[in-house]
């Protein structure tokens, strides 16, 4: 049987909100996921499985729930969406300073005039653009003191995960790894 790899975004991971890599990556591997691999303590987390990808969210969530109380959302995006994600970055040039560039994985298309609302908000210099179900963010000076960050979560309007370039790049040499 054929294994897709999967990238898990855990939502929401951090401060108050923890999810033991170490545990997770055993019990995941208890039920059955093959090849899995997490990266830092914020919420991300790569297995291969021959299973869908909803049947992977609804088991990693019921493992998380049941092993660990963490019920936020977990967005599964395939090794060659992730890739694609990367190759549809509409602002190489960010790319000179990563951490100030982010992708967001969206569940749903954002309503209609979200974007062009937070394009408003955003400080000088500052950029969105949605390219499928992904933001990308450009916030040359800083992401902790952008106006654009600050607000994006909610104007989006749609449940989303955001990760910084260095990690974008990062899940993608490992998922390509596997």
């Amino acid at each position: 049987m054929t294994k897709t790899v999967y990238i898990l975004l855990f939502r929401g991971v951090g401060g108050a909100t923890q999810l033991p890599v170490k545990p997770l990556r055993e019990k995941l591997t208890e039920a059955g996921f093959e090849k899995v691999a997490t990266y830092i303590n914020s919420g991300n987390a790569i297995l291969a499985s021959g299973k869908g990808r909803d049947k992977v969210r609804v088991e990693v969530a019921r493992i998380c729930k049941a092993e660990f109380g963490f019920d936020k959302d977990i967005h599964v995006v395939t090794r060659e969406e992730w890739a694609e994600l990367i190759s549809k970055n509409p602002f190489p040039e960010a790319l000179d300073v990563p951490k100030f560039l982010h992708a967001a994985v969206l569940a749903a298309d954002p309503p209609k005039g979200a974007v062009e609302k937070l394009r408003e908000a955003a400080a000088d210099g500052e950029r969105i653009e949605v390219v499928g179900r992904v933001a990308y963010l450009h916030t040359p000076n800083g992401f902790g003191t952008s106006k654009l960050a600050v607000k994006f979560d909610k104007g989006i309007g749609v449940p989303n995960t955001a990760r910084n370039w260095n990690t974008v790049v990062k899940l993608m040499e490992m998922a390509e790894g596997l």
